[in-house]
């Protein structure tokens, strides 16, 4: 019996939401409108399955865009680290 391995482009997947790494003039923007720092921003992985493929480095700021059944769409955002 041969046994067949699926590849899934996890970033392209339909339940995969939209992510984007921030320009540094939007994370500017973005630190001065929260008033806050970039380690107080939720984490993400720099090998994480859903940004693998965008070229991050840590230090970059993700946006996420979450599609929302109540409030149409949800923006998250996430500093990248190392594992």
């Amino acid at each position: 019996m041969v046994t067949k391995k699926i590849r899934i482009n996890v970033p392209e997947h339909l339940y995969i939401p939209k992510h984007e790494i921030l320009k540094k003039k939007e994370v500017e923007e973005l630190l001065k409108k929260f008033n806050t720092k970039p380690s107080q921003i939720p984490l993400i992985f720099e090998t994480d399955p859903a940004i693998v493929g965008l070229g991050v480095k840590p230090g970059d700021m993700i946006k996420i865009t979450r599609k929302s059944p109540t409030a149409g769409k949800s923006i998250f955002y996430r500093y990248v680290v190392e594992e």
